[in-house]
């Protein structure tokens, strides 16, 4: 072996062990590399584009498939989605599973269902210039999502605005008394409704579902006075209350009084009427025996006269012949009559000592009967 062979088969080593290759050439790299992208491909360094247009439609529909996959999306139940072609409105879609062109068209989903609240609170000047601190809470939904998306350029800022403007305005036409007590659900009604009106001619594709007055206050100066006033008007409404709760009770008891009354009244004229048509029938009938027989009959009447008015006098007169008259005072019954006023005399004669005081006045109607006959007889 010679000395620069240094155990190398080859022999391309110096004796400083220096390698003596040629260079690689350029030309072969570049055949080689040709050659391994023609294996790649399943193709011979003398066909390499077979290969390739073997596995290009592969390529082409992998490309296709995610270029679909890339444009399908799902709307849900409450939701609407805006479809922009090329920057333009093109479409609005509903609920369920779509597809558009991606990098074509561009997609807004806006909830149309999802409720929204916009809170409002500042010192506002009513209609008799007081100032009055109103919190007013806005609920509101994107009913239409066009109008929402392309139509204004911040339609939340000017809901912000218009709720603002629309409560002074309302605020500013009703009294201080009203906004702090009774008038805050009208005032709600009506800040609803001027508030849509605004909104739907700004096209916000904003609805106002509902205006609450979470807080209506007098300023701090004023609070105590205020709080009297209130006091003052509870305290009428609880008077009222029981005034109509005492004209509750009272009403009906009245009521029947009054209904008792009339019924007597009935009564006591039905009584009238009957006794006035007993008298008139009575006198009918004595008219008939007086034609008959005048004269007993005028002394029949005569008789019965004497004995109503001695039944209804305390006092008895007796007409005694050649002598005095007699003055007869029953005493039991004038002291019964002093002691219960409002009886009648008739009632007391016959109540008290009936043994004693019935043979009295039966012997005193027999001693005025007998001296009427016999001065019927000297006549």
């Amino acid at each position: 072996m010679s000395w620069n062979d240094q155990g190398n088969n080859n022999g391309s080593r110096d004796p400083w062990g220096r390698n003596n290759n040629p260079p690689p050439d350029i030309d072969e790299l570049i055949k080689k590399f040709r050659a391994q992208i023609n294996s790649l491909f399943g193709g011979s360094s003398g066909g390499g584009n077979g290969g390739l247009k073997k596995i290009l439609p592969s390529i082409l529909i992998a490309i296709v498939l995610i270029y679909s996959a890339f444009g399908i999306y799902t709307v849900d139940a409450q939701e609407e989605a805006v479809i922009l072609r090329f920057g333009k409105y093109s479409a609005t879609k509903g609920p369920g599973i779509h597809w558009n062109p991606p990098f074509i068209d561009n997609r807004f989903i806006v909830n149309t269902e999802k409720l929204f609240t916009h809170t409002t609170n500042s010192s506002m000047l009513t209609k008799d210039e007081n100032i009055v601190n109103v919190e007013v809470a806005v609920q509101y939904k994107r009913s239409n999502p066009v109008f929402f998306l392309l139509e204004a350029s911040a339609p939340e800022d000017s809901l912000a605005q218009a709720s603002e403007a629309e409560l002074r305005h309302v605020v500013g036409s009703t009294s201080m008394d009203s906004v702090l007590t009774v008038g805050r659900e009208q005032i709600a009604m009506d800040v609803k409704s001027r508030l849509q009106t605004r909104l739907d001619t700004y096209k916000t594709g904003i609805e106002v579902v509902a205006v609450s007055i979470r807080e209506s206050r007098p300023p701090d100066a004023v609070k105590e006075a205020f709080d009297d006033v209130v006091k003052a008007r509870e305290d009428e409404v609880r008077l009222r209350n029981e005034a109509e709760t005492y004209a509750n009770e009272v009403v009906p008891i009245a009521r029947g009084e009054a209904k008792r009354a009339v019924e007597d009244a009935e009564g006591y004229k039905q009584k009238v009427i009957s006794e006035a048509e007993g008298e008139a029938s009575r006198f009918d009938q004595l008219l008939v025996e007086y034609s008959k027989s005048p004269e007993v009959t005028r002394q029949r009447l005569y008789l019965d006269a004497v004995q109503s008015v001695m039944n209804n006098s305390t006092k008895v007169m007796i007409d005694v012949k050649e002598g005095n008259n007699i003055l007869y005072l029953p005493l039991d019954q004038i002291a019964a009559a002093s002691l219960n006023p409002r009886r009648d005399s008739v009632d007391n004669f016959q109540d008290t000592s009936p043994s004693t005081l019935g043979s009295s006045i039966q012997e005193i109607t027999d001693r005025v009967i007998e001296e009427l006959r016999r001065r019927q007889d000297r006549r």
